[in-house]
């Protein structure tokens, strides 16, 4: 015997609750940022430390430069990694970034391509984060302490760049937009995966797997254009499974959603790489064929007849579970894509009327398919 394969139990797959799954989120965005940071400051150590240098700046603003460039990455890390909410911390870190930004400009004493490097980089960084709201926040900052330390270093102003500081401003001016450019690259195009990804979770069946009705009908729609267009051959397949309704009263909903996904694993192991499984909705199940006349159709019909008889489950050892199958050929001109299905339903209620556990084709279309009988399940 072969047993399906059905959803586990609850609670043997605990779910990790959405503030972890938030903290998670937080956490690599900090990730990301503390990344850029160590890359950012590390190369605008060189052009800062490159007009220190032609200044004759003080050893305490050698050693805040260094602590700043090399220390200050790691920190940021450590303080928002900790923190409860790493979102917003960092956000308060990118705000020391632009304040230190302010005091570099005015210890450099405005110096043009540094100090212009330096505020445009930082502009980048918030932009890419948090757009223009944070970009004005930070700004403001960066001002304000830029306007600070040079008050207090008596307004010095040389805007003149030398030779030495525009070789030391190179890489940062080359390397670090190639670098942001990279990453906002990778996360697009992570975030265009997740998007197809949501997508396809959205044609597909939560329970089974299988295509769901919206993927179905679509599946449907372009089978019956390429038919229009070549005239070649498709068939649809209804299933039903059989007294489903009292397989849940017997045997409880668990059950009947391992005979669900039962019925779907059959279908897998019987179609071919062009065929399109589908839950169409409850118990009901449809099949695309495309290639496939009546006669094609009715041997896949029986392989998955044959197929169920194999089914062992759980839940229900002593349960042999069955299906009603219709089937119907398209046909040009018979009413289109809703009368197409409804023709394959027709039939599979017919195999119900008839006794279940069996194939029936459609009507012709000359003769319009015949509506459910009322107060049917399975």
């Amino acid at each position: 015997m072969i047993e399906p394969t059905y959803p586990a139990d609850d609670s043997q797959h605990a779910s990790a609750s959405p503030e972890g799954d938030q903290r998670d989120s937080e956490l690599r965005f900090v990730r990301r940022v503390h990344r850029m940071r160590t890359l950012g400051l590390g190369l605008g150590f060189l052009c800062v430390s490159s007009v220190l240098w032609l200044h004759g700046a003080s050893p305490w603003w050698w050693a805040l430069v260094v602590v700043n460039a090399f220390a200050w990455p790691h920190l940021a890390l450590l303080l928002a990694a900790r923190s409860k909410h790493p979102h917003t911390a960092e956000l308060r870190n990118l705000m020391v970034d632009s304040a230190m930004g302010g005091v570099w400009v005015a210890v450099m004493h405005f110096n043009l391509l540094p100090s212009v490097l330096v505020v445009t980089m930082l502009a980048v960084d918030k932009v890419s984060v948090g757009g223009v709201p944070l970009l004005a926040r930070t700004f403001m900052l960066l001002a304000v302490t830029c306007a600070l330390v040079s008050a207090a270093l008596g307004f010095p102003l040389e805007l003149y760049t030398p030779m030495s500081v525009i070789v030391a401003c190179l890489p940062l001016l080359a390397i670090y937009p190639v670098a942001v450019s990279a990453a906002t690259y990778a996360l697009a195009r992570k975030v265009g995966q997740q998007n197809r990804s949501l997508a396809e979770m959205g044609r597909t069946d939560s329970l089974t797997g299988l295509a769901n009705r919206r993927k179905c009908l679509e599946v449907v729609q372009a089978e019956y254009a390429r038919h229009s267009r070549a005239g070649r051959p498709a068939t649809l397949l209804m299933l039903d499974v059989d007294r489903f309704k009292d397989i849940n009263d017997r045997f409880g909903h668990p059950a009947g959603d391992e005979v669900l996904c039962g019925v779907a694993a059959c279908l897998r192991r019987c179609c071919r790489s062009t065929d399109t499984a589908g839950r169409y909705g409850g118990d009901e199940f449809l099949l695309v064929l495309p290639e496939t006349d009546l006669a094609g159709a009715q041997g896949v019909a029986a392989r998955i007849r044959a197929e169920l008889e194999t089914l062992a489950f759980r839940r229900a050892p002593d349960l042999r579970s069955t299906v009603s199958i219709g089937a119907a050929q398209a046909q040009i001109g018979a009413g289109g894509v809703d009368a197409w299905v409804a023709r394959a339903d027709a039939a599979m209620y017919r195999a119900k009327g008839e006794g279940r556990d069996r194939f029936a084709a459609a009507e012709s279309a000359a003769s319009p398919p015949s509506a459910r009988t009322a107060g049917g399940d399975g």
